[in-house]
């Protein structure tokens, strides 16, 4: 009985897991159309469950190299600290601490007692040249909490 009942629990939990990470994407996925820079965006990601998302999109174009990017995604810091290539870029981070830790980046997507939240750091995108749609006026924020 408590192998089923740790089976169903894992199932479940599997799902619930898989389910999180769509909507994730879905939700930055939102959020990168709303954004624009002078050039074509071309994503990487450091996150690898995201990626496969992104994959799905008829939209995104992504790359496996962070030299060739436009816009960069960033789970951990440690992903890009070491190189100069993509830390020269526009970076979007999944950790509102990231904001504070890198300084290139112009906006954040997290969950914070279990609610997404967006952050856009207004000066960052004007100092970067980022033009982002009127839907997200709500997000901005003048500077890092």
């Amino acid at each position: 009985m408590r192998a089923l009942i740790l089976f169903l629990f894992l199932t479940i939990a599997s799902f619930a897991s898989e389910e999180r990470v769509d909507i994730k994407a879905q939700i930055l996925e939102k959020i990168l159309s709303s954004i624009s820079i002078d050039e074509t965006i071309t994503i990487w990601t450091d996150d690898e469950e995201l990626l496969l998302e992104f994959k799905k999109s008829s939209f995104l174009i992504l790359t496996d190299d962070c030299a060739v990017a436009t816009l960069i995604v960033v789970a951990h810091k440690k992903n890009i600290q070491d190189d100069e290539d993509c830390k020269n870029k526009p970076i979007f981070v999944l950790n509102y601490e990231l904001l504070k830790d890198i300084p290139e980046s112009f906006g954040a997507f997290f969950w914070k007692k279990g609610r997404p939240n967006i952050v856009i750091i207004e000066p960052r995108t004007q100092l970067q040249n980022i033009i982002v749609s009127s839907e997200l006026d709500a997000y901005k924020e003048e500077k890092v909490w």
